[in-house]
């Protein structure tokens, strides 16, 4: 597997992710805008890291802190 088929594949992922976690209709506001921030900062994470599974981890923490915090 190449470099930017490791990129495509981890954005996919990423973005599946984020939309499966999105559909969950039960979820209060924050729930969902930590899911949501926690799919777009592995996204970010794996595109500014260049799929390193560090960066997209890191990334994902980082957007799910943000996303809870948008919601106070």
């Amino acid at each position: 597997m190449t470099l930017n088929n490791k990129k495509i594949a981890a954005v996919m992922l990423a973005l599946t992710l984020a939309t499966s976690l999105s559909a969950c209709s039960n979820w209060s506001k924050r729930d969902r805008n930590t899911a949501l921030g926690a799919g777009a900062g592995a996204v970010g994470g794996a595109v500014l890291s260049n799929g390193s599974a560090l960066g997209t981890l890191g990334g994902a923490a980082v957007g799910g802190v943000i996303g809870h915090q948008v919601s106070k």
